[in-house]
């Protein structure tokens, strides 16, 4: 019996628990698609490979198997490199597949020809092409358990075009099992009682806990260690709720005082990256102690000399932990100077948030937005959020109360990853949790990135409120007044500023074209009314497009890290 290189693709993906492909279709990987859905996969034709790769990658982290990326080759597979570097920065398992020349074609300058393999490398854990139609299933495997392993990443896997509908018998087929779960690693035990005696002997505590404890759900054990050592915590931005912003421990509003003062920090699947200040002065104590916990044992030194590492599955190394606080019966003070210290900032600084929120001037600020937002979206929604102002003032001013259910820009800062990652969760979410809304909220800047994508979520029929929130422009933007008098000069092109947009742009329009619903907010009370009727109807995909005052910014400070000079 024969059997296309297109249905052995199909197949053996389906053999890996493969659930998801996202893509756009053309020669040489339509058939490719087909034979996907014919095996049970659900395969999401999006309108711009970037999109359609950053869709595949939330895939992964969401439910901790891959998402396939479908790619054409030439540009079809540059414009998925975005999702690949994405993918493999934020740790995330992901699979690429990508047609490309025919063999018999290479050198020739062949349609699209481009070296794909050579390319992929600098993107993925694994960068490889079958040598034939037999070892395609193991190529496969090899792939899908690569992108899994150790640290999660992107893995490529390059198909010649004349491999998809070339066809060879089944008995010559090397067919291959599903791979088995990642392997789960615990730290050394030496390594694990030297940690708690550091953190025992804490003055200033502090407990970081980033997207690989996530990513790992780690959330229960976690819980049962804050609680039980009385720690105060801070959530890297995509590790939100992994213990809920609402707990008591929770520090996230005190963020600067937090880590400048820390006299030991514990590390649980976070980097001492750009976003944590790579640990250094003056954002760190000169002599702080960091333990490091991470699955990735490079990871461990990176620019902090720690004073212990516990390397291996965080979910596992933090039973480790708990287990030695069990026997020593330690918790650190609830009534510690540290503690007093904290309180007060925290006070302070939602306090000032607050006053900020409630402002009734018009048109409407940030914080006011947001308030609105917060209020009266479901607690359990997943939020996709993205954007300058957008996405920073939001981390602060949205809580999340669940796990692995707030998707952002990550550690590559990427822009544009937005409108992908919205429709891989709602995909996810209609199928594993159904009921559950996603809510994507976007700057007008990182609207436009993959603003089209608003066809494929009303072509797929995907409940996703989305929320622009327009201030005319990247960072700061122009009222219709000053744009006006600027037009005068002459040129937009020579006289307008670099980060302006046009003002009043009626993103609300993309989605009513598409037949979805779209709503046009000037205030409070417009935005309450659009709001609830979106929440309310969990049929239909909706844009607010929440017009803001153009020159809103973040409380002044709270992220100077962000302004160019710094990074």
């Amino acid at each position: 019996e024969a059997v296309s290189g297109a249905q052995l693709i199909a197949q053996a993906l389906r053999a890996q628990n493969i659930e998801y492909m996202f893509g756009i279709v053309g020669i040489p990987v339509t058939e490719i698609a087909i034979a996907a859905q014919a095996v049970g996969i659900k395969y999401v034709g999006m309108r711009n490979e970037q999109a359609a790769c950053y869709a595949a990658s939330a895939v992964g982290y969401l439910t901790g198997r891959p998402g396939v990326c479908l790619v054409v080759s030439g540009p079809g597979f540059l414009h998925a490199l975005g999702g690949m570097a994405n993918a493999t920065i934020n740790c995330w398992p992901l699979i690429v597949i990508g047609g490309s020349s025919d063999r018999n074609q290479e050198t020739m300058g062949a349609f699209q020809e481009f070296p794909q393999v050579e390319a992929g490398g600098l993107y993925n854990k694994l960068s490889v092409r079958p040598s034939s139609l037999e070892v395609i299933p193991a190529v496969i495997e090899k792939a899908v358990r690569t992108s899994m392993y150790g640290r999660p990443g992107s893995c490529y896997i390059d198909i010649p075009g004349d491999f998809v509908n070339l066809q060879v018998n089944k008995s010559s087929v090397k067919y291959v099992e599903c791979c088995l779960p990642p392997p789960i690693s615990m730290a050394e035990h030496s390594a694990v009682s030297k940690a708690a005696s550091v953190i025992a002997l804490s003055k200033q505590p502090l407990l970081i806990i980033g997207k690989g404890a996530a990513y790992s759900h780690a959330e229960n054990i976690i819980r049962k260690l804050v609680d039980l050592c009385g720690l105060p915590f801070l959530p890297t931005p995509m590790a939100k709720g992994v213990v809920p912003d609402n707990h008591p421990n929770c520090v996230a509003a005190a963020r600067s005082t937090a880590l400048q003062h820390a006299d030991v920090i514990i590390l649980l699947g976070a980097r001492l990256n750009w976003i944590l200040h790579f640990g250094l002065p003056p954002r760190y104590r000169q002599d702080v102690k960091v333990i490091q916990i991470d699955i990735c044992a490079e990871e461990l030194g990176n620019n902090v000399r720690p004073a212990a590492t516990l390397l291996g599955d965080i979910k596992t190394v933090t039973e480790q932990l708990l287990e030695e606080f069990n026997k020593r019966s330690w918790k650190y003070p609830s009534n510690s100077e540290w503690w007093q210290k904290l309180r007060e900032k925290i006070k302070n600084n939602e306090e000032r948030s607050k006053g900020l929120a409630l402002q009734k001037s018009l048109p409407m600020n940030y914080y006011t937005v947001f308030h609105h937002i917060r209020e009266l979206i479901p607690k359990d929604c997943i939020l996709v959020s993205e954007g300058a102002n957008t996405m920073d003032i939001g981390r602060t001013m949205l809580p999340n109360f669940y796990p692995r259910q707030r998707l952002d820009a990550g550690t590559f800062g990427t822009m544009g990853v937005g409108l992908g990652f919205a429709i891989a969760a709602a995909m996810v979410a209609r199928d594993h949790t159904p009921g559950r809304r996603v809510v994507c909220i976007e700057g007008d800047s990182a609207f436009g990135f993959s603003g089209m994508e608003v066809e494929t979520i009303c072509r797929y029929n995907l409940p996703i409120l989305i929320i622009v929130v327009n201030n005319n422009g990247i960072y700061t933007g122009l009222d219709t007044n000053s744009w006006e008098e600027i037009l005068k000069f002459g040129d937009p092109a020579t006289c307008v500023p670099p980060v302006s947009l046009l003002p009043n742009a009626h993103y609300e329009k993309i989605m009513s074209v598409f037949g979805g619903k779209g709503y046009f907010v000037k205030t409070p009370e417009e935005l309450q009314n659009a709001l609830k009727a979106s929440v309310t109807d969990k049929q239909t995909p909706s844009l607010i497009n929440v017009m803001i005052d153009p020159q809103s910014e973040r409380k002044k400070q709270e992220f100077p890290w962000l302004t160019r000079s710094n990074l």
